[in-house]
């Protein structure tokens, strides 16, 4: 979901993002680019992807830290839309399946699931066992399983995932490496 920058983006700024996520509360996994560069990747990526716990009450918190970062919809190839007012809500984000936004700290996307290889969809609840906790600029955060980011990649089949590919599988055999030492 990562889109090209225009100059007049916002600055993609992670540290702040994640910032305003965990000290609204949020209960969260951190998937797509930005989790495979915790990993160790090196590819770049321009936005945030997470799949936050569907409670209604973490909905409230989700709802209101985007409310904080004056997130707005992104819809690409239609700048309008960051113009449409929507509220921000958790009954909106618990209807929508994917949603992808503008912030002032950058590009956040919401997903409520991921697909493993199979192509079955997977969230929070079942892929929240497998995540880990890492520190990113200084604060715990809750990692999709570098498994469940590679599986995710590779049912996606785009062309950025296929490229992200061979450096994840990588840095999987040395995650690997490294728990059998």
């Amino acid at each position: 979901m990562t889109s090209a920058s225009t100059p007049t983006d916002p600055a993609f700024d992670p540290d702040r993002l994640l910032a305003t996520l965990n000290r609204h509360h949020v209960d969260y996994l951190l998937i797509g680019g930005y989790a495979a560069r915790v990993y160790g990747a090196t590819r770049p990526t321009a936005d945030i992807d997470v799949i936050p716990n569907r409670s209604r009450g973490n909905l409230d918190r989700l709802a209101a830290a985007m409310r904080d970062l004056n997130a707005r919809l992104r819809v690409v190839g239609d700048p309008t839309a960051e113009s449409l007012h929507v509220p921000i809500d958790a009954i909106m984000l618990d209807r929508m399946q994917l949603s992808t936004w503008r912030t002032d700290a950058g590009d956040l996307d919401v997903l409520a699931d991921i697909a493993d290889r199979g192509g079955r969809r997977r969230g929070y609840d079942d892929l929240v066992a497998a995540a880990t906790t890492l520190t990113v600029a200084g604060r715990p955060v809750l990692v999709a399983a570098l498994d469940d980011i590679i599986a995710s990649k590779q049912h996606a089949n785009r062309p950025k995932d296929h490229d992200a590919l061979p450096e994840l599988e990588t840095l999987r055999a040395e995650l690997d490496n490294s728990i059998e030492t």
